[in-house]
């Protein structure tokens, strides 16, 4: 069974440079989930994108990843997908973390429901 549930995200506080999740949708499938991700940051070309975002559980484990190859500078925000995250039974919300290729890793996670 396929469900589509849109999650509208408030935004949390960020550090200036970071990567924002705008919005986050979850497929939920036999083959695992997949994640539609919509993110924000100022990229200004090569010298400075958003290159990446991941799924975490809650203890900081990475189930998925995205990278991104190349600066969204004409296309903000933007929706990328990442398909079979396995996320273990019983799991109520994982976390989405953005990457940016000048500060890495940001410190902000945005909390995601996983659908039942």
């Amino acid at each position: 069974m396929r469900m589509l549930i849109p999650l509208l995200l408030l935004t949390l506080p960020a550090h200036a440079d970071d990567a924002e999740v705008v919005e986050t949708a979850i497929i939920g499938s036999a083959d695992g989930y997949r994640f539609d991700v919509t993110i924000a940051h100022g990229d200004t070309g090569w010298d400075d994108y958003a290159d990446g975002w991941r799924v975490e559980l809650a203890d900081g484990t990475v189930v998925g990843e995205r990278p991104l190859a190349h600066p969204h500078v004409n296309e903000q925000p933007f929706t990328r997908s990442t398909s079979g995250v396995l996320i273990p039974e019983g799991t109520a919300q994982v976390f989405i973390r953005t990457r940016t290729n000048i500060d890495g890793w940001s410190e902000t996670i945005w909390p995601v429901d996983v659908p039942e």
